[in-house]
């Protein structure tokens, strides 16, 4: 991969200028982080001199423990302080992050894990059990990693907190910027590694967020900026980073909930956040005296991403915010952005914006240009290169003849050059701004002794947007009722982990199945979506 040999850079005497560093300088006692739901024996703030202080002796020991410009760094981290101050130790080392989902299943985690070539693992002291479960995994495998917990150790783990706290706070010597290396699912639910070349400049280079937050949103040092979502994301952990390169303020949810989100924002007077339509659904679902009451005066921008937001729910959203619901379009990869503020969705309802980072493109199946108005196949040109690691069939799939990149949705544009995304290609689904991929959970389901044959689909959800479904044909003889649903429930979790667990399991006879064997999902998913209600207003 393109970076992982180049030398260090040499850093510049002066501060650099979008980098926490230098805020801690400047503003040594401002709050870059503000942990809304703290626990005993957490600071519930962490200031840019103790951020600084943390991310150098973070560094050190990276160093120490034979890290060097190139190599990965992953982390099992809930919303704690120890995300941002392992990051940023990890960027000014010239490592790769790799953020792993507190939710996986071990086997999943140690996947990621193997096939991101990390040399540390770090993970939270109260996942310790799933640790020591991936340590064995990885052992078993071949695969050389050194296993920490977050804070002393413990478990037969070795802790991170002493090897950084003996280490002395100074920049180190060979400092150069890293970049992150985050994994989104593929069509056959296998997790896909983007690992972009690293960065060549300094450390306080302007970032392609950097420039769209300010450009787009008017993010500042003076914004209060409400991470509403599990840093493991790329967007949430992405944006937090980038507030911080900008000198702000980033509240940190530990998990999200509606009521709070809007405490919060009157509270620390929130100027920005980014949200999934789920959080605007909950959101709208309270009652109206709640809504009214809190002051929301001070939001400057909402933004959203992740999954498409239904028109009712954004009009409503704008309705009540007004116009500063942002939206934007884009994926782990990078490839292309699309963006549109309130006023422009007010003109093009359904939209998810025109491209600010690369051209969109609609083709169909042969690759062809699609005229205006006709769906197909979503392609950037133009924008960042990427390629999935270890995967070059992957990357090559992604890819049309004319070198365009694609992240597999499907949608049109209309004459003013807005897209509108139509729907998701291999029945993906989005259950709460999360990627499920039914494969995976069918491959895994067909192996319960109680199942003949299985379908996982995605139907409406008035909360998450959409549920993943497990359709079943019990095997003969076996009686389909609750007892076999919790049986088939908690197999799946024990394999996938909670996310990718059916939300709901129905039953069939047969299933439906050309006399090829193919699936015929589409009548499966008419089926769920004609017996769904409708969206609440």
């Amino acid at each position: 991969m393109a970076g992982a040999t180049t030398p260090a850079p040499v850093m510049e005497e002066e501060s650099p200028v979008f980098h926490p560093r230098a805020h801690a300088q400047t503003s040594p006692d401002k709050a870059a982080c503000i942990f809304a739901d703290a626990t005993a024996g957490q600071p519930p703030v962490l200031t840019y001199a103790a951020l600084e202080r943390a991310a150098n002796q973070g560094a050190q020991a990276l160093r120490r423990l034979g890290l060097a410009r190139g190599d990965v760094i992953a982390v099992m981290l809930h919303n704690t302080a120890e995300v941002f101050t392992i990051g940023w130790a990890a960027e000014r080392r010239g490592l790769y992050l790799t953020s792993i989902s507190t939710r996986l299943s071990p086997a999943d985690a140690a996947y990621i894990v193997a096939d991101s070539g990390a040399k540390l693992l770090v993970v939270a002291d109260a996942l310790a059990p799933l640790a020591v479960q991936v340590a064995q995994l990885l052992a078993a495998q071949g695969t050389a990693v050194t296993v920490l917990l977050t804070g002393a150790g413990g478990n037969g783990l070795p802790g991170w907190a002493p090897l950084a706290a003996a280490m002395p706070d100074a920049p180190v010597g060979d400092e150069s910027p890293g970049a992150d290396m985050l994994y989104s699912s593929g069509t056959t639910g296998r997790p896909k590694g983007v690992k972009p070349a690293l960065p060549d400049g300094a450390l306080g280079d302007p970032t392609p967020l950097v420039n769209m937050g300010q450009a787009l949103y008017g993010m500042e040092a003076d914004t209060v900026y409400l991470s509403t979502s599990p840093l493991y994301h790329a967007a949430p952990l992405r944006w937090a980073m980038t507030i911080h390169r900008l000198g702000g303020t980033v509240v940190v949810m530990d998990k999200f909930d509606a009521l709070a989100a809007l405490a919060l924002v009157e509270r620390w007077r929130v100027t920005h956040g980014t949200w999934v339509p789920t959080h605007f659904v909950r959101l709208l679902k309270l009652d109206p005296a709640q809504r009214a009451q809190p002051d929301l005066s001070s939001l400057r921008a909402a933004i959203h991403a992740g999954a498409p937001c239904p028109v009712t729910v954004k009009q409503a959203m704008i309705d009540w915010w007004g116009p500063i619901v942002h939206e934007y379009y884009s994926g782990t990869e990078t490839c292309g952005i699309t963006a549109l503020s309130a006023a422009e969705w007010l003109s093009h309802p359904g939209s998810v914006g025109r491209a600010v980072l690369g051209e969109v493109h609609i083709l169909d199946d042969d690759s062809h240009e699609l005229p205006i108005g006709t769906p197909g196949n979503v392609y950037f040109a133009n924008g960042p290169a990427f390629a999935y690691h270890n995967d070059p069939a992957k990357t090559a799939a992604a890819l049309s003849p004319q070198g365009w990149a694609t992240l597999g949705d499907i949608g049109y544009l209309d004459a003013d050059g807005f897209l509108y995304l139509t729907d998701r290609k291999h029945f993906m689904i989005i259950s709460g701004g999360v990627n499920i991929y039914p494969q995976e959970i069918e491959n895994l389901l067909i192996g319960h002794d109680a199942v003949a044959d299985v379908a996982v689909v995605g139907a409406p959800d008035a909360d998450l947007g959409e549920v993943a479904v497990a359709v079943i044909q019990p095997a003969p003889g076996v009686v389909a009722d609750d007892a076999l649903a919790a049986s088939i429930t908690a197999f799946a979790r024990a394999g996938l982990g909670a996310i990718k667990t059916p939300k709901r399991i129905l039953f069939r006879d047969t299933l439906p199945r050309e006399p090829t064997g193919k699936l015929m999902k589409a009548s499966l998913i008419a089926e769920l979506r004609a017996a769904a209600p409708p969206n609440p207003r």
